[in-house]
């Protein structure tokens, strides 16, 4: 990292030294060149070996968007920088594997969030759905929660990225709007660790990987694999955990394939559930479900409009339009309304 606030030099040394890593903190001498104004940045570097582990202490502090973006693991990694959701959102994510689509930015927009509100994006990968959705939302709070570092790191610099550093956590006290957490979801130990406590969320997002490996080819690609090919067992461990985050009256959303047997068999156990299908032109089957799942609420089972992304003709439709490039709302209306 490089920095001229030597106060932050001077915290984040104390901290690598209470974990026993060796660091040094180059230029640290220059203050008689320049006489002592702070203009010229201070480095700190630790051994590559330290590095995962040096890493992990400053996201545990809140302080990983201070690391310059080729320190990070993601580094090692192939990335572009794209725009989304109308140029309001920047990502950066690989160049190879699965890249952000439209399921990211209908998931967010379907998450009926209030400002004040906690959230955490289930496997956010760089962050795309739960970012959109702070974008979206002033004033609700997001975690990020990721299994694959690499990834976790990028989503780590997309809060920077798009203005969100500066509000991280500090230990479990929420200082700010988005945070990355390197977790398995599935892990209530591990999820507690970062603050995550049963019951203490309003709501819980998740674009699982949705792909049976016993029924499709998996990609040679380990990002992508990653991403769309799970266990078949994964979407109701996802929703039992999300179930358990969740408070009384909390809410899950997920996006997952056309399978709407599928979806309410993991979601069996929450009594009010609706169902909007996605569909790739009129008159085509669903590509894609949206489910909205409550808790604390009479036992409901609701089937919604379907929100039609393309026009006959092939053209984005306004809706679609709304949602993906003006950043509105994706509304859960009841069929034939």
């Amino acid at each position: 990292m490089r920095t001229n606030d030597t106060v932050l030099v001077s915290a984040i040394g104390a901290l690598l030294t209470a974990a026993d890593i060796h660091h040094l903190v180059f230029d640290q001498n220059m203050s008689v060149l320049e006489g002592s104004l702070g203009v010229l940045p201070r480095r700190v570097l630790v051994a590559d070996d330290d590095l995962v582990a040096a890493r992990r202490i400053l996201r545990d502090a809140g302080l990983v968007h201070e690391l310059r973006a080729d320190a990070r693991a993601s580094a090692g990694l192939a990335v572009t920088q794209d725009k989304v959701l109308g140029g309001r959102l920047t990502l950066r994510q690989p160049k190879r594997g699965h890249r952000v689509g439209h399921d990211a930015m209908l998931l967010a927009a379907a998450v009926d969030a209030k400002p004040g509100q906690r959230a955490v994006d289930f496997g956010a990968g760089v962050g795309s759905a739960g970012l959109a959705l702070a974008r979206r939302v002033d004033g609700v709070t997001v975690t990020l929660a990721e299994i694959d570092e690499a990834l976790c790191e990028l989503a780590a610099d997309n809060i920077a990225l798009n203005g969100f550093q500066g509000h991280g956590f500090q230990g479990h006290g929420f200082q700010g709007q988005v945070r990355a957490v390197h977790v398995d979801v599935t892990d209530p130990a591990a999820l507690a660790h970062e603050g995550l406590d049963p019951g203490s969320l309003d709501h819980v997002l998740m674009n699982p990987p949705f792909n049976d490996p016993q029924r499709q080819q998996s990609s040679p690609d380990a990002l992508r694999r990653l991403a769309h090919v799970a266990p078949t067992d994964l979407l109701p461990r996802w929703a039992e955990a999300a179930r358990d985050l969740l408070r009384p009256d909390g809410c899950l959303t997920l996006i997952w394939r056309a399978d709407e047997d599928e979806v309410l068999t993991a979601l069996r156990d929450f009594p009010a559930v609706a169902l909007l299908p996605i569909l790739p032109m009129p008159g085509k089957p669903p590509i894609r479900l949206i489910a909205r799942a409550q808790q604390g609420a009479a036992p409901l089972r609701r089937a919604c409009k379907p929100l039609v992304l393309n026009s006959e003709a092939g053209h984005p439709s306004s809706a679609a339009e709304a949602i993906l490039r003006a950043a509105q709302p994706l509304v859960f209306a009841a069929d034939g309304a």
